[in-house]
C-alpha cells in the first residue's frame, strides 16, 4: 500500500445541524449548530473522566472500572460542539447552569438531545462497523 495515503488523510469537515426548532435565525429558519469530530486521545480523556473504580459486591478488596455512559455522551457532545459556544459564560448564566454538558441538556428537549447525541456519534465514526468500512474501501 502507498504510504502517502496515510501521510495525507482527507480532512473531515465540520457539519452543520439544526438541533432544535426552538432556536431560529432572523430569517425564521432553525439556527444551525456546528459539530466537529475530535481526536481519539481527547475522546479517551473524556471517557476516563467518566470512569470510576467501584468495589465488586461480595469480593473484598476487588474493584472494577465502571463508565457512566450518559455522562460520557454528554461530555463528548459538548466537546464536539463548535457553535453555539457552550462555554460562553453569558449563555450558561442565561440557562442558570455551569458546564457545557449541562448547558446542552438545558437547551435541548429530550428527543432533540437524543438526536444530537446520535449525530455527534456519527461524525466521530461510532455509526460504522468494521465490515462497512472494509466494504467501502473495496469500492
Amino acid at each position: 500500500m502507498n504510504l502517502s495515503a496515510f501521510l495525507n488523510p482527507v480532512k473531515q469537515e465540520n457539519i452543520k445541524f439544526a438541533a432544535s426548532r426552538k432556536f431560529v435565525g432572523q430569517d425564521g429558519k432553525p439556527a444551525l449548530w456546528e459539530i466537529k469530530a475530535i481526536a481519539t486521545d481527547e475522546d479517551e480523556e473524556i471517557r476516563k473522566s467518566c470512569t470510576k473504580k467501584v468495589s465488586v459486591p461480595g469480593k473484598y478488596g476487588q474493584f472494577t472500572m465502571e463508565t457512566d455512559y450518559d455522562l460520557y455522551l454528554g461530555k463528548l457532545a459538548a466537546a464536539c460542539t463548535v457553535e453555539p459556544n457552550l462555554n460562553d459564560e453569558k449563555l450558561q448564566d442565561a440557562y442558570k447552569v455551569m458546564g457545557s454538558d449541562k448547558l446542552l441538556k438545558k437547551m435541548l428537549r429530550p428527543g432533540e438531545y437524543a438526536l444530537y447525541l446520535k449525530k455527534v456519534q456519527e461524525i466521530n465514526g461510532f455509526d460504522t462497523t468494521v465490515e462497512e468500512t472494509a466494504e467501502q474501501a473495496k469500492n
